[in-house]
């Protein structure tokens, strides 16, 4: 039977939401593999809309689970009404939407609270020993939750330009986690965990890097579960 896997969703758009690249990757590979892709939101207001253009917020007030919608092209339900029991793994891609809707990261950095209903469902995830696929920011959520865990987030120190989040990989180990270093197309498995972590777009790569790096990470939630 194929495999059912929890897609959770921020929002749409890298500044405010999901990075819908790294989304669409994910579902993509999902496909690929045979699995069944399930995607979630909270139906919660987001920290703030931003314009993509001018990269600045404006007065405009929206939804978490709609904007996260249009990636799902409609097939989406809340993450109030997921049910660990009947899923195989969980993914959760990057984007600003984590650091600001499904956490408070963006505001508070290794300080920062999580969503009651993400804790909830990375906690049930780990304690039914199912893996769990985290990108681009998203490993914070796992960092926070789970003292110890292993993570990558690309790398810990900038170079030329290519890790411009270099700092946040470093408050991963503040906050008492191993941060593995790796390059964008690598993976790290955190086996005790269970978590599955790739950099995505903590790289400034060119895309198809980063869309392979996310392949192998989904390729190997996939054959952990």
């Amino acid at each position: 039977m194929a495999k059912r896997v929890a897609v959770v969703l921020a929002g749409c758009g890298v500044f405010d939401g999901s990075e819908i690249h790294e989304a669409s990757a994910v579902l993509v590979h999902l496909s690929r593999e045979g699995a069944q892709a399930e995607v979630y939101a909270p139906n919660i207001p987001q920290m703030h809309v931003v314009d993509h253009v001018k990269g600045q917020p404006t007065a405009e007030q929206r939804n978490v689970l709609v904007e996260s919608a249009r990636i799902a092209r409609g097939n989406i339900k809340e993450l109030a009404k997921l049910d660990v029991k009947g899923l195989d793994a969980l993914i959760i891609p990057g984007g600003f939407g984590v650091a600001k809707n499904l956490s408070t990261w963006a505001t508070q950095g290794k300080n920062c609270s999580i969503s009651k209903e993400v804790e909830d469902v990375l906690r049930a995830f780990h304690a039914a020993h199912k893996p769990i696929g985290l990108c681009c920011i998203s490993p914070v959520l796992a960092a926070k939750i789970f003292p110890g865990c292993e993570v990558t987030m690309g790398h810990d120190t900038e170079c030329d330009g290519r890790w411009p989040y270099a700092k946040t990989a470093e408050s991963m180990k503040e906050l008492g986690c191993r941060h593995i270093n790796s390059h964008v197309s690598e993976i790290h498995v955190d086996p005790r965990n269970r978590l599955v972590t790739t950099s995505a777009f903590m790289c400034n790569a060119p895309i198809h890097e980063i869309y392979d790096g996310i392949g192998k990470m989904v390729q190997e939630v996939v054959r952990l579960a």
